[in-house]
Order: C-alpha cells, then sequence, then structure tokens
C-alpha cells in the first residue's frame, strides 16, 4: 500500500478484486465474530451453571467455523458480480484501496441494481449481527438488573 501510494502505480483488476474479496469476507466474519462473542457472554453470565455444557469445545468450533463460512460464498459472489459488469473509459481510481462504490462509478450502463445488491447484503451482513448483539446484550442487562 505504501508503494502505491509513494509511486502512485496503479492496481490491476485482479489485484482489486482480489483485495476487495479479502477485505468484504473479513469484515463479514468480523460482524459474526462479534455475534458469537456476545452470545458467549450472555451464556455466561446468564446461565453460568449451564455454560460448560452450552459452550464446550465443540460448539465454540462450530460458531467460528459458521462465522467463516457464512460469508465466504456470499462475498465472492458479490465480488464475481461487480467485477463481471463491462468497464470502458479510465479505469483509473484515485484511492489506496479497492472499494465497492468507485468500481461501480467506473461501469458503463446502468449499475442501480447492483448498488442496490451490495447496500442489501451489507445491510443483512451488518443489521443481523447488530441485532444478536442487541438482544444479548439486553437480555445480560435484565438479567443483572
Amino acid at each position: 500500500m505504501l508503494t502505491c501510494l509513494w509511486t502512485q502505480r496503479t492496481i490491476s483488476f485482479v489485484a482489486c478484486a482480489t483485495q476487495m474479496c479479502f477485505i468484504l469476507i473479513l469484515g463479514a466474519t468480523e460482524y459474526f465474530l462479534l455475534a458469537v462473542m456476545a452470545y458467549d457472554r450472555y451464556a455466561a453470565i446468564c446461565s453460568p451453571l449451564h455454560y460448560p455444557l452450552v459452550m464446550n469445545y465443540k460448539v465454540c468450533i462450530q460458531l467460528v467455523v459458521g462465522s467463516w463460512i457464512s460469508g465466504i460464498p456470499i462475498q465472492i459472489g458479490q465480488t464475481g458480480q461487480i467485477f463481471s459488469l463491462p468497464f470502458c473509459g479510465s479505469n483509473f481510481i484515485n484511492h489506496f484501496f479497492c472499494d465497492i462504490l468507485p468500481i461501480l462509478k467506473l461501469a458503463c450502463g446502468d449499475t442501480f441494481l447492483n448498488e442496490m445488491l451490495v447496500f442489501t447484503v451489507a445491510e443483512l451482513f451488518a443489521l443481523v449481527p447488530f441485532l444478536l448483539i442487541l438482544v444479548s446484550y439486553g437480555k445480560i442487562i435484565s438479567t443483572i438488573l
């Protein structure tokens, strides 16, 4: 990244797609892992005597693997869908990383459907874990009170 900033080089489409795909996968995984951590705290605080039964090693591995696997196919599909658009004109992005909206601005034609799909996926991957975290901490607070 520092080399690209210093030399003002452009990034290829394959490198941009790879970078975007990894950022999206890691972001989605982070949201789900935060929800898993909130569930862990809920189980530890709200039912401390059942905690070793509820959160055993197998369940922990399943939750972590599920967090990783749930985001990978959707984010790979979203990256493939974005980079399958026809591009025309200047393919130069004045950014140091590949983001979705600047790439969509480079595409020829109407990208409204693609933008709506991106926002829908972003809402699902942010809203569902957020609601799970909110419910979990709400139950923790009600248990403490």
